[in-house]
C-alpha cells in the first residue's frame, strides 16, 4: 500500500513538472523560444569515418554559424543518398509560434532555376527542342533573333533584368505582373531596353528564366507546374514540392526580414521559373540523387548542364546552364545555386566527385547561409568556399 502511494505521489509530482517546463516554454519571449533546436540526426549504422567527419563538421557549422546569426529554417547534408546531418530549427510563424519541420516547404528563391534549366534540358533530351534554336522559334515576337535558348541557360543573353526594368517601363506597381507581361514589356520596348550582344559575356538575369519558363509551357503544352510535377516532383516523390501561384499566398511559409518584420507581397512575386518554386531538405535531397545517379537524365545531358560556359575572367567561378560552378584547380567541381529573395535565403550545393550534398534554407534573411559550403573543407581539393552570389 505504501509502494502504492509513494508511486502516485511520484507521478502526480512528474506530471506537475512537465505541466510547468510546458507551460514555460509557450510563455517564453519568440526571440528565446527561436534558440531552442529541434535535431532530427540520422543514426545509421552503416557510417563510415569519413561520414563521422563530416556530420562533425555540419554539427560545428550548424553551431558556431547559423546558430550564432539566429537562424530560422532547415539544413541536411547528405552522402551517397543518405542523411548525414539533419537539423530543423525555429518558427514558421513568428506570431503563432509553430515550429519549423521536416515536411515545412520553403521558398527556394534562385535555387528555383535549377529545376527550369534541367526541366528545358528534359525536353532537349527528348528531341523536342534543340538547345542553339532562336528563342523567336518559341516565343512569339520576341525581338532580338540572335539569342537563343543556351544563351538564356548560361545567362549570356545580354537581357535586361526584369527586377530592375519592369517598373522603369511604366508597370503599375498595384498589380502582378507574369511572365507574358514581361515577354510582352519586352516586345513593346525593344528599343528603349537595348540588350547587350548575345554570348558577349557572362551577366546573371532573372528575365533569362522567365522566358524559360514560357518555353517549357510552349513546348510541352503544359503548364509549369504540371511539367515540373509529372517529369520531376510525382516520379521522384518530392511530395512537398510545388510550383508557388499568389493565391497561395496565406497557405505558403511567409519569410521574414532579419528584425522578424513580416516581407509583404509585391508585384514582382507572381514570376516563376528564376524563383517560385517551394521544397523541403529531404525532397532538395532527392533531386540530388537523381542528379547523381542518372535516374532522371542521360550522362550527357548531365555533361551540357555542368560545364562552364563562361571563361571572360581567371578564375574557378563558373556558371553552366542553371548551375553555378567552382572549378578547382585540383580537378574537383562544386555544382551550385543560392538564392534570394524577401527573407528566403538558401544553398543548394552538390559535391560530385565526394557524392555529398550540402542544403541550407531560411526564411528570415541571414547571410551566414552563404558559408555552408565550409562544410566541404573536410575533402581534399576545395579549400574553404564561402560567397553569397544569389
Amino acid at each position: 500500500m505504501q509502494k502504492l502511494k509513494l508511486f502516485f505521489i511520484l507521478f502526480i509530482a512528474f506530471s506537475a513538472l512537465f505541466y510547468c517546463v510546458d507551460r514555460y516554454r509557450q510563455h517564453l519571449p519568440k526571440d528565446l523560444k527561436e534558440s531552442i533546436p529541434s535535431i532530427n540526426v540520422a543514426n545509421d549504422i552503416t557510417f563510415t569515418p569519413i561520414d563521422y567527419e563530416l556530420r562533425s563538421s555540419s554539427q560545428h557549422f550548424f553551431d558556431q554559424t547559423l546558430l550564432r546569426s539566429r537562424f530560422n529554417g532547415a539544413i541536411l547534408v547528405a552522402r551517397n543518398g543518405k542523411i548525414i546531418f539533419e537539423n530543423y530549427h525555429g518558427l514558421k510563424n513568428v506570431l503563432s509560434g509553430e515550429p519549423i519541420d521536416s515536411i515545412t516547404a520553403f521558398h527556394l528563391a534562385s535555387v528555383s532555376k535549377t529545376f527550369t534549366a534541367m526541366a528545358i534540358l528534359k525536353l532537349w533530351e527528348n528531341a523536342s527542342l534543340l538547345l542553339d534554336d532562336p528563342v523567336t522559334k518559341y516565343l512569339e515576337g520576341f525581338p532580338y533573333p540572335l539569342i537563343t535558348i543556351r544563351n538564356l541557360l548560361s545567362h549570356r543573353s545580354g537581357l535586361p533584368n526584369y527586377v530592375h526594368f519592369v517598373e522603369k517601363m511604366g508597370w503599375d506597381t498595384h498589380r502582378f505582373v507574369n511572365n507574358t507581361d514581361i515577354l510582352q514589356l519586352l516586345i513593346d520596348n525593344a528599343s528603349k531596353l537595348k540588350p547587350g550582344r548575345a554570348n558577349a559575356y557572362f551577366d546573371y538575369c532573372n528575365t533569362n528564366y522567365a522566358l524559360l519558363a514560357l518555353i517549357v509551357e510552349k513546348v510541352s503544352q503544359l503548364s509549369f507546374s504540371a511539367y515540373l510535377d509529372s517529369v520531376f516532383f510525382k516520379p521522384l516523390g518530392m511530395n512537398n514540392s510545388f510550383v508557388y501561384a499568389v493565391d497561395m499566398a496565406e497557405a505558403v511559409l511567409p519569410s521574414y526580414r532579419f528584425n522578424n518584420q513580416k516581407e509583404p507581397m509585391m508585384f514582382l512575386d507572381a514570376v516563376y521559373g528564376d524563383k517560385n518554386i517551394y521544397s523541403t531538405p529531404r525532397d532538395m535531397m532527392k533531386w540530388d540523387y537523381a542528379l547523381s545517379k542518372g535516374q532522371l537524365f542521360a550522362e550527357k545531358t548531365l555533361e551540357e548542364a555542368f560545364k562552364g560556359y563562361s571563361y571572360e575572367r581567371r578564375g574557378t567561378r563558373n556558371y553552366g546552364l542553371g548551375w553555378r560552378l567552382v572549378e578547382m584547380p585540383t580537378g574537383k567541381k562544386i555544382i551550385y545555386h543560392n538564392g534570394w529573395w524577401h527573407g528566403n535565403n538558401t544553398v543548394f550545393s552538390r559535391l560530385p566527385e565526394d557524392s555529398t550534398a550540402i542544403i541550407v534554407l531560411g526564411n528570415k534573411f541571414n547571410r551566414s547561409i552563404y558559408q555552408a559550403k565550409k562544410i566541404a573543407a573536410i575533402f581534399k581539393g576545395y579549400g574553404i568556399q564561402s560567397d553569397d552570389d544569389e
